[in-house]
């Protein structure tokens, strides 16, 4: 069983779906790293229930690479897993349990470079980051980078491992998930105009919601991505009590996937000035308590790294690749980049098995990346 094998083994079996604490496995990284004197900074959380983690190799004062991947996994309830989800199964060639796609076979492979690490004479410092909470909203991350972009020198490079086959990814859309509560006019179904219907405002907001989506389509392309558009969508929708009684109260959640260039807000902003000015002045006719109302959920920023620049150079060197892409799902990178870290995303395995039951990683991904992690070793050797 190779290194990045077995240290798999030991953070699969660690439950960190994003409801739960996460300090199991970071007590178990803290503990492997200062095994061979690495010191490791935690910053928890305000409940102090999860921790990001942050560890330097090398030398601290010099610009170097970030490998920065997310603790927290999808849940596995209610899916149709054949094998236990917490614990890792092998077969023919594929690492089984939930996170080992995304993205805990690549902090596995993190982890196994540790003792190269430590034997090289680095030019540059390696720093291991380890965050919380994005699989809800990129959440965790936030308070990490708040510490970074205050030090003095910045890492010149951030690899985000989320699953990408090892392909050199520079570019992925921002999110926007925003909620909608439509508050109406209840009263017997019978006498339905002196009602504010809720469910009814709500169908309008969403259609015009669509409305804005099929002008996104046809105004802004990139074929860079895939749809090369920015897509609108509502997931979430619920109100009413009974068939007879207008209802009083409707709530809907919708997002925004964005491309880098483009700005998700704007959006809601539309959405936000057809509620006031078509919708409002009509339901506030018939009953002044009558609103609509938006709540931000969660949102990250876009990724859009230049393809000439250092960090797409060096991400090319180590994958022996310059044929860069983009991705759809989002990613803690947007939030790097923002803070001034240039950032590319590569890791081992493919986003088509995250988030599914049966979740895997290839053992040849494992092998494909710790040789990649090897590659970026050689290169900042003195």
């Amino acid at each position: 069983m190779s290194n990045s094998v077995a240290l798999l083994k030991t953070l699969v079996g660690f439950d960190t779906t994003s409801r739960e604490s996460n300090l199991q496995l970071i007590d178990f990284v803290r503990s492997y790293l200062e095994g061979f004197d690495v010191p490791c900074e935690l910053i928890y959380n305000d409940e102090r229930s999860k921790a990001n983690l942050f560890a330097t190799i090398g030398p601290a004062d010099q610009p170097g690479i970030v490998l920065s991947g997310h603790t927290d996994v999808v849940p596995a309830d209610g899916q149709p897993w054949t094998l236990p989800p917490f614990e890792l199964s092998e077969r023919d060639g594929k690492l089984y349990g939930r996170g080992t796609a995304d993205m805990k076979g690549y902090i596995a492979c993190v982890l196994a470079l540790v003792p190269s690490l430590i034997e090289a004479s680095l030019r540059l410092p390696v720093h291991i980051a380890l965050s919380y909470d994005e699989e809800v909203g990129c959440l965790g991350v936030r308070s990490l980078l708040k510490v970074l972009e205050q030090r003095p020198v910045k890492p010149l490079l951030c690899i985000i491992g989320e699953p990408t086959e090892l392909k050199p990814v520079l570019g992925h859309k921002g999110k926007l998930a925003m909620r909608c509560d439509v508050q109406g006019h209840a009263c017997h179904s019978a006498y339905a105009p002196l009602g504010v219907n809720a469910i009814e405002c709500a169908a309008e907001l969403i259609g015009e919601l669509g409305r804005i989506g099929r002008q996104l389509k046809d105004e802004h392309l990139d074929p860079r991505f895939d749809p090369p558009y920015s897509t609108v969508q509502t997931g979430v929708i619920s109100g009413g009590k009974a068939l007879n009684i207008v209802p009083a109260d409707c709530r809907f959640d919708f997002e925004i996937r964005a491309l880098p260039s483009q700005d998700p807000a704007l959006v809601a902003q539309q959405l936000k000035a057809y509620a006031e000015q078509q919708m409002l002045p009509r339901m506030r006719a018939v009953s002044e308590q009558s609103d609509i109302r938006f709540s931000e959920l969660s949102a990250y920023p876009g990724l859009a790294t230049d393809a000439r620049s250092q960090a797409a150079e060096l991400i090319a060197t180590f994958c022996g690749s310059d044929d860069f892409g983009t991705v759809a799902f989002g990613t803690e990178g947007g939030l790097f980049d923002a803070v001034g870290i240039p950032t590319v995303v590569c890791g081992p395995g493919s986003m088509d098995q995250g988030h599914k039951p049966d979740e895997f990683v290839s053992l040849d991904q494992l092998t494909a990346c710790d040789a990649m992690l090897q590659r970026m070793v050689a290169s900042i050797r003195l």
